[in-house]
Parts: structure tokens; C-alpha cells; sequence
């Protein structure tokens, strides 16, 4: 076998197989997102599994989570009849702020915006604390705190600078 004629066709066997894949992918991106009225099944082959599923009386929401360093979260509203009601990002400081103090607990926030990107306790706060990590108005990289005292309450919510784009607590 002559390799001089085959090793030049392989990169462009390569490059027409990764252009292909390309534009694969960026037909999905161009595609709309699930609309109201779409059925159950119809969102989960869009969208695939959700990372979790609550129980809002009657209906249940679909949580695609943002993973450890994402900014955005959504949330698949599904009604009693199977279809879908609503799909939207849920890590909006209106959804934030809605959140009630002495009055909402662990399951109403999870429903509100989701599983939080870091479940942690600072040393100096007597509470379980849930971190948001997400893009204040679409601009700034801000975490939401949502305090939960020990019966599961929420007791405080506060919001300042992400720590993880801080690029004074870097380390390397």
C-alpha cells in the first residue's frame, strides 16, 4: 500500500466528520426551547433526565442543574395532565427575594430554585447554609445565601460576591 495517497486523506476524513459533528450540535442550539403544552415525555426527550423532581401539590417541577461552577438553573413545571405548564431559569433575584423568612422551609426553596451549589456552616453562623452560585442580572457573578435553622426554616437570605470568581482568594 501506497501511504503517500492515504495519510493526507485521513485529516480530511477528520476535519468533514468534526465539521459534521459541529453542525450537528448547533442545529440542537438553534432549535426553541420546550413550550407549555408539550407533553411530559416530549420534554424528557428534549431535555433528557432532570438532576431532581419536587412535588409541588399537583404538580411536579423537572430540575436541570447548573453542576458545581454553573450560574443558571431551570425548571420544568409539569402539570396534573402530564403536559408542560412552564420552563424557565429559577436563579432570578425575584425568585430569590420571594423566599420568606421564619416561613418557608427546605422543600418550599427547593421548589422555589432548586437544589443550592454548595450545602454548607460557617463557623460563626448557627445555621445550615444553602449557596447559590448565579448571574445577578445577567451581569454580575453573585451567590444567594439562604440560611435554614435546625427544624429546616428559613431564618435569613443574604446576597454578595460570588467567592469562586474572586480573584483575590485565588490560589493558584
Amino acid at each position: 500500500m501506497n501511504t503517500r495517497f492515504f495519510l493526507p486523506r485521513r485529516p480530511m476524513l477528520a476535519a468533514a466528520l468534526l465539521a459534521t459533528a459541529l453542525l450537528g450540535g448547533c442545529a440542537s442550539l438553534f432549535q426553541p426551547p420546550v413550550a407549555p403544552g408539550e407533553s411530559e415525555e416530549q420534554v424528557l426527550a428534549r431535555l433528557g433526565a432532570p438532576t431532581n423532581v419536587y412535588q409541588d401539590g399537583n404538580t411536579r417541577m423537572f430540575e436541570y442543574g447548573a453542576g458545581a461552577f454553573g450560574q443558571y438553573q431551570y425548571m420544568a413545571r409539569i402539570g396534573p395532565d402530564h403536559r408542560l405548564v412552564s420552563y424557565q431559569q429559577v436563579w432570578t433575584l425575584q425568585n430569590f427575594h420571594a423566599i420568606r423568612v421564619k416561613q418557608d422551609t427546605k422543600q418550599d426553596v427547593l421548589i422555589r430554585v432548586g437544589r443550592p451549589t454548595e450545602v454548607t456552616r460557617y463557623a460563626r453562623v448557627p445555621y445550615e447554609a444553602w449557596n447559590y452560585g448565579f448571574k445577578e442580572s445577567g451581569v454580575w457573578n453573585s451567590q444567594m445565601t439562604v440560611y435554614f435553622d435546625d427544624n429546616g426554616i428559613v431564618q435569613k437570605v443574604e446576597n454578595g460576591p460570588d467567592p469562586r470568581y474572586d480573584e483575590s482568594l485565588r490560589l493558584f
